[in-house]
């Protein structure tokens, strides 16, 4: 139970017991971005694989994403605040270098007369969402754990200057609860890290949401990370059992989701995890799944990052492999755009929610995580063979994604680009007085309100329930 000191040594089947999911309501079409942007018809939808891209207006901010997702995860599972004993942030949005957004959603605590929760934000692009859920089950998982819940925040808002990149942007957050006896469990012994020093993307103006970017090196750096990250996952995965003597990768996993800068890029990046299995098999089988590759046969991993043929040749082959085990997870990243940070775990949530719950028994999801500077992980989760409560009470509480992917208001291109030339226009101002309007954001959205001549943020929330005499119920 939340609050007692565990006495095992090791607390079973440490994962994910929760999940919550928030995305702007408004968006952009992709299509219709091209036209604006007078580019190539499909540049956007076909050759980066993006749908629609969720943006936020003036009213949101990093703290303001944050407050509405974890307060809707509490909400929906009837949490205590109580029942929280860390709360860790994974950002890039900065907006103070001192003050952390952990401790503005500490006024969520404030009637609780909750204030021991450990942890505070973590930041290196879009890898501080995984670094904060690896302190949350360490912590779980150490003597320092006194029995309660962890929450883990991924939340960013993914903007960029005019030009070729805009169009890959996206904002949203992801809140997990972490705890023991979960519906989704953490393999043990089995993740990879890889970290090093590159500028393939970086943010060192602080006067500016907008990052630094050498798109070909930033490509590079992600494959390189996922060839590193594969070959030390896999060792270990062998050693655990994990994927048995001779086995493959891909055929040890039911589902693969990737940190997604954009579609495209993650079905490459299947297409890369395949190839890396083809040059591990003894006696590849040119005549069923590796057919069509023979001239591959010994292609090094370090001169293919932008060889076309082969690139081509793998996509072709594992296509069958990636609509099945990768394709799934894909719906918000498709629809929301790059979310940073929750990137992965959106991925994660679209996953289970592309088939029944029966359908998802014992399955084994291996992720990988990837921020620029750079930092990277492989690590995998196994989904509950048990349908019990938990189980379904995760989730219900998914069920409204799709109704409100559905929902959202679309707006034109030359109002988002006025929207993003406003963001660019107020950043950092103070005192400042937002202009957005509010009546679009969905029920139960933190929104900015104020800032104070002294930086000082103030927020509201739209109310979750109109009752029938006028009142609202938060």
């Amino acid at each position: 139970m939340p609050g007692t000191v565990p006495q095992e040594p090791w607390p079973t089947d440490v994962g994910i017991i929760a999940v919550e999911v928030y995305f702007p309501s408004q968006y952009v079409d992709q299509a219709e971005l091209e036209v604006f942007d007078n580019v190539s018809t499909g540049k956007y939808t076909i050759g980066l694989g993006q749908s629609k891209m969720g943006f936020c207006s003036d009213r949101e901010d990093i703290n303001s994403l944050c407050l509405t997702v974890v307060q809707k995860l509490v909400e929906k599972n009837q949490l205590s605040y109580n029942d929280i004993g860390r709360l860790e942030v994974g950002t890039e949005t900065i907006i103070d270098k001192s003050k952390s957004t952990k401790t503005v959603l500490m006024q969520l605590f404030e009637s609780s007369g909750n204030h021991s929760v450990e942890g505070l934000d973590t930041t290196n692009a879009c890898f501080g969402g995984t670094s904060a859920l690896f302190n949350a089950i360490n912590w779980i998982e150490s003597s320092s754990w006194d029995g309660r819940y962890a929450m883990v925040v991924a939340g960013d808002i993914a903007v960029y200057a005019t030009g070729n990149a805009r169009c890959t942007g996206g904002a949203g957050a992801v809140a997990m609860l972490i705890g023991k006896d979960a519906p989704l469990v953490f393999d043990r012994g089995v993740r990879s890290i890889y970290m090093q020093h590159a500028y393939d993307f970086y943010k060192p103006n602080m006067d500016s949401e907008y990052p630094l970017v050498d798109g070909k090196l930033s490509v590079k750096c992600y494959l390189h990370a996922l060839d590193k990250c594969y070959e030390a996952y896999t060792q270990r995965a062998t050693q655990t059992g994990i994927i048995g003597e001779n086995a493959s990768l891909i055929d040890s996993a039911d589902a693969f989701v990737f940190h997604s800068p954009y579609c495209k890029l993650v079905q490459k990046s299947f297409a890369r995890v395949f190839l890396n299995d083809f040059l591990k098999e003894p006696s590849p089988d040119f005549s069923g799944r590796y057919a069509g590759l023979e001239s591959f046969r010994n292609l090094k991993l370090e001169n293919s990052y932008f060889d076309r043929d082969a690139e081509k040749a793998l996509m072709t082959a594992s296509n069958s492999l990636f609509t099945t085990k990768t394709k799934p997870s894909l719906l918000l990243a498709n629809q929301v755009g790059n979310m940073y940070t929750p990137s992965l775990y959106g991925g994660l949530v679209s996953y289970l929610l592309s088939v029944s719950p029966a359908d998802l028994i014992g399955h084994r999801v291996v992720l990988f995580s990837y921020g620029s500077g750079l930092a990277s992980a492989m690590f995998s989760l196994r989904i509950t063979k048990d349908l019990g409560p938990k189980f379904h009470k995760l989730l219900e509480n998914l069920s409204n994604v799709k109704k409100d992917l559905h929902d959202r208001v679309k707006v034109a291109p030359e109002e988002f680009d006025k929207t993003m030339k406003l963001r660019e226009e107020t950043h950092n101002k103070a005192p400042y007085a937002p202009v957005g309007s509010t009546k679009e954001l969905f029920p139960g959205t933190w929104y900015l309100t104020e800032v104070d001549s002294m930086y000082r943020r103030m927020y509201d929330r739209v109310p979750l329930v109109q009752i029938p005499n006028g009142n609202v119920k938060n």
